[in-house]
């Protein structure tokens, strides 16, 4: 299964970035908030693709773009169901364990959608 990671980021405000692995890159999307078991709905925005290395790091950011801190991290899985627009997403991690929906609303906005908490 593949990895994931969500790193809380202070840069330009306090946002938490959501990092898929996807072969040698990470598919990004920048949270508003924590998508912890509470937020029901969270707005995303489509951010370029990271590197691999941010799985596990944690510290400052090049170019002054602030300091990363890890808030979960663990494997995913994407469901036969997904497309382009929807992405049904199982997520098993240190903190957070659900199904999600990560849906395209319009342009680079996306929601981060919780379908339900597993144990």
């Amino acid at each position: 299964m593949p990895r994931y990671a969500i790193l809380e980021h202070n840069h330009p405000t306090l946002h938490w970035d959501l990092l898929l692995e996807a072969g040698d890159v990470l598919k990004a999307w920048r949270l508003e908030q924590p998508p912890d078991e509470y937020a029901t709905s969270v707005g995303a925005t489509e951010i370029a693709d990271h590197r691999v290395m941010y799985l596990d790091y944690e510290g400052p950011v090049s170019g002054e773009r602030g300091f990363v801190k890890r808030w979960d991290r663990g494997l995913y899985s994407e469901d036969d169901d997904s497309t382009a627009d929807v992405r049904s997403l199982r997520f098993d991690g240190e903190r957070l364990n659900a199904h999600v929906k990560l849906a395209r609303m319009q342009n680079a906005q996306w929601t981060w959608q919780l379908v339900t908490a597993l144990c």
